[in-house]
């Protein structure tokens, strides 16, 4: 059964960094395509950044230039690298990836900005 999980999110003053983790397990396929979304206590889930099975990425304007996303080498894990931290980054974190055939999509962990 695949299973994606997130990891890495915590508490982090502002101005603070934090990578988050989506290892997939389950299965022999890589990670083709993936995603972040994020929803904050009272506001839809957003895409905050997306990376195709080029490479390309791209991202939520209010996180250009402060947000990284990439893959490991073996293409298991999914990273998001947040730098310079705002509260407004407060919510739960999502990733949602393309294996092999099919969309999968994770749990989410907890990311809190404090001022």
């Amino acid at each position: 059964q695949v299973q994606l999980v997130e990891s890495g999110g915590g508490l982090v003053q502002a101005g603070g960094s934090l990578r988050l983790s989506c290892v997939a397990s389950g299965t022999s396929f890589i990670i083709t395509s993936g995603s972040w979304y994020r929803q904050a206590p009272g506001k839809q889930r957003e895409l905050v950044a997306a990376l195709s099975s080029g490479g390309r990425a791209n991202f939520l304007d209010s996180v250009a230039g402060r947000f990284a996303i990439s893959t490991d080498n073996a293409r298991k894990t999914l990273f998001l690298q947040m730098n310079s931290l705002k509260p407004d980054d407060t919510a739960r974190y999502y990733c949602v990836a393309w294996i092999g055939s099919s969309n999968y999509g994770g749990q989410g962990t907890q990311v809190t900005v404090s001022s």
